[in-house]
């Protein structure tokens, strides 16, 4: 028969269900928290885990988004709570769960519970996505390469101007393959010296810095007194400067030591043209986890992806390249569906119509369309004086010259006899 953990505070609960299971067969570990359902999951290995949301270490939620994200979601796994919500069922199924128990449990819903959890296939998990599916970019390419040199010299490294998917995507790019992940982003608990022990060798990780409240804050200063000695790599991301954490409250000795040693990613708005090689990589990504349908992008809907102003930076790229795929009428995502993705606000400054030609040409044809519309608009407004347009363009005469003509743009005589 199975072996199946039942985790539980209330030893009263405990007792009963490993009875009623020891009754069919089944072979029953018992856990009164979190850290001792951690030990009995690595030592065990359970067919099957009954899990309480309300214990009063680590709830139960947490460390089922725990064992997700470090891969040891191996196994099925049922909620239990004596105050089950709609909200609580939801939440524990998106994260991995596959049936929710209200308490108290009726002893048939029980066993046809566990008879159909003992069922049910688990999918390997997919290894998380990292900086090396984008070795087609030279921008992520060069930024993985700083990443890991830095953290080679040191156990605590800061992502600057990064929060959520792609400060994750750096931190997953530094560890080692089956080696423990611990998210103090997802935490609500005390951080305690065993869950420390259990995470060695792998990386502690928090999202964005100026999410956090007091007792994760408390967490993340606890961890870092014990950093080198349970072997382990912080990785920290915030999206605002660290002078916001010092508005914020934060303690400056905590903060110093965040900041020693950080890398900064790349601001997507000084980086345009690496934008569709990059939504094309995310893109297909999505769609080998299967998270989104089968989907391509067009050129125009890449190019207009390049022109688009990403205020949002990197978390805006990605959620856009998501949500395109997700709402697509279609296989080939086109410059219709950027638009409705990417519409701006009435108040926001105008636009180029998506409908321009140039947005359905080759990256190289577009860029010489829009250079050509570029200067003609110019000479035009300037009357074919070349010294205004020379200024108006910031481009040195001669340069302006060998780009007209690169262009086609012959001016003649006319243009001198003007100026």
């Amino acid at each position: 028969m199975a072996q199946i953990l039942v985790v539980d505070d209330e030893m009263g609960i405990r007792e009963l269900l490993s009875e009623i299971l020891a009754d069919e067969g089944h072979s029953v570990s018992l856990a009164e928290n979190a850290a001792a359902a951690r030990r009995s999951r690595s030592e065990k290995r359970p067919d099957l885990v009954l899990l309480d949301i309300w214990m009063p270490d680590t709830d139960g939620i947490s460390l089922l988004k725990e064992w997700s994200a470090a891969g040891l979601l191996t196994m099925p796994v049922v909620m239990m709570s004596g105050h089950g919500t709609i909200d609580s069922a939801v939440e524990a199924t998106r994260v991995g769960a596959i049936d929710f128990l209200e308490k108290p449990i009726a002893l048939q819903k029980l066993l046809a519970t566990v008879k159909k959890a003992l069922k049910h296939d688990v999918l390997p998990q997919k290894p998380p996505l990292t900086l090396d599916a984008f070795a087609r970019s030279p921008l992520l390419k060069d930024l993985k390469k700083r990443i890991e040199q830095a953290a080679a010299k040191t156990p605590v490294l800061l992502l600057k101007s990064a929060s959520g998917n792609i400060a994750e995507m750096c931190a997953r790019t530094l560890q080692t393959p089956k080696t423990p992940w611990l998210d103090l982003s997802a935490s609500s608990a005390p951080l305690t010296q065993e869950m420390l022990e259990n995470a060695g060798g792998g990386i502690l990780f928090v999202a964005d810095l100026m999410l956090l409240g007091k007792l994760q804050q408390k967490n993340l200063a606890y961890a870092l007194e014990r950093i080198e000695k349970c072997n382990l790599q912080l990785v920290v991301a915030s999206s605002r400067p660290l002078s916001a954490l010092a508005e914020a409250g934060w303690d400056p000795v905590l903060m110093a030591r965040l900041g020693e040693v950080w890398v900064a990613l790349p601001q997507l708005s000084g980086h345009s043209d690496d934008v569709p090689e990059i939504a094309s990589l995310v893109l297909t990504h999505l769609v080998e986890r299967n998270e989104v349908p089968s989907r391509h992008f067009s050129i125009g809907a890449l190019n207009a992806l390049r022109l688009h102003h990403w205020q949002g930076e990197w978390a805006e790229l990605l959620a856009t390249v998501k949500n395109l795929a997700l709402s697509a009428l279609d296989d080939e995502i086109t410059v219709d569906d950027v638009d409705s993705i990417l519409l701006r606000d009435a108040g926001d400054a105008p636009r180029l119509p998506l409908a321009l030609p140039m947005f359905n040409q080759p990256l190289r044809d577009a860029r010489e369309a829009f250079e050509r519309l570029y200067f003609e608009h110019h000479l035009k407004s300037e009357r074919g004086n070349m010294t205004r347009v020379a200024d108006k363009t910031g481009l040195e005469r001669t340069h302006l010259y060998r780009k007209l003509k690169q262009l086609g743009l012959n001016l003649g005589r006319r243009s001198e006899d003007q100026e």
